[in-house]
């Protein structure tokens, strides 16, 4: 298929069959917390350790990761998956009830950490760049979590898988 025979559902479609470590991106600016699902994440350097993440700009609520100048990226386990569809917006919870699903703390920005995510990046933002309908940010982890070693949550084929 050409570029000019491209249309973002065939794009789509062929996307779906790519699969994708399903984690959750937090944060909290002025009181509001803020948590999305995303497989659109990943490592871009060891030095210093940095991360990006990609957040539609469409959603009005993601505004509160843009803003507060710091995120958690959270990496799910197999038993995650309610949480990862909360946070996916399935069911239309509240930020408040999504994040009674799991135990958070925090770290070094006050972004959420998921007590037992298999891995947790606190990260500072140091850049962002927005193109088409999304934006990339890429944040310096400040500090790490590590949950116990359990089977990764996936998203493959739009649906969950475990690996």
């Amino acid at each position: 298929m050409s570029r000019e025979g491209l249309d973002p559902v065939s794009y789509r479609e062929a996307m779906s069959h790519y699969a994708g470590h399903v984690q959750v991106v937090t944060s909290e600016h002025k009181g509001v917390r803020r948590g999305v699902t995303i497989t659109a994440a990943c490592s871009v350097s060891d030095n210093p350790p940095t991360v990006l993440v990609c957040l539609n700009n469409s959603n009005p609520s993601n505004d509160v990761l843009f803003e507060s100048g710091f995120f958690a990226l959270n990496s799910l386990a197999a038993h995650h998956e309610a949480l990862a569809g909360a946070f996916a917006g399935f069911g239309k919870l509240s930020a408040e009830e999504r994040f009674a699903l799991g135990t958070w703390r925090t770290l070094e920005t006050g972004a959420p950490v998921l007590d037992d995510a298999l891995a947790a990046f606190d990260c500072r933002v140091v850049d962002r760049k927005v193109t088409a309908t999304h934006t990339v940010l890429f944040g310096e982890v400040l500090a790490l979590h590590m949950g116990p070693k359990q089977p990764a949550l996936i998203y493959l084929d739009r649906g969950f898988r475990t690996l």
